[in-house]
């Protein structure tokens, strides 16, 4: 990894550690590349609901984060961004073994950004959408 790019890794990493939620949830960051991040989480018995698969709450604080970081790699070291708006919609349950959300920026600026974020899940090698976000996060 050369090192922009790792240290981009690095400081979204070092933001990244410090949110109690995806610890909660037992969140990783699966990759960040400039205007893309994926996290991933298990889809525990704590993370689900009544019929017994994920919770839409995981599916969309998941997508909310990586569409966030997302948003963050597009921006100078030293900035935050926060949530100003998102919307999801779940398009199919949400079983397997874990999710994974990758935010993308669709649309960079100085004070808003444009996102969005499509959640997966996994069962083995198999992959299913089962939710998508859109959003805009505000640089802070």
């Amino acid at each position: 990894m050369d090192g922009e790019a790792g240290a981009l890794e690095a400081r979204i990493r070092a933001s990244f550690d410090k949110q109690p939620m995806m610890r909660t949830l037992g969140a990783e960051l699966a990759s960040v590349v400039p205007g893309e991040v994926k996290i991933r989480a298990p889809i525990t018995d704590a993370v689900r609901q009544h019929t017994g698969v994920a919770h839409a709450a995981l599916s969309f604080a998941l997508g909310d984060t990586a569409a966030g970081y997302s948003a963050l790699t597009t921006m100078a070291e030293g900035a935050e961004v926060v949530t100003a708006e998102i919307k999801i919609n779940l398009i199919a349950a949400a079983s397997g073994d874990y999710l994974i959300a990758t935010g993308r920026v669709v649309k960079p600026g100085r004070r808003l950004v444009v996102v969005t974020a499509v959640v997966e899940a996994v069962t083995g090698s198999v992959r299913r959408e089962v939710a998508i976000l859109q959003g805009t996060m505000v640089p802070v």
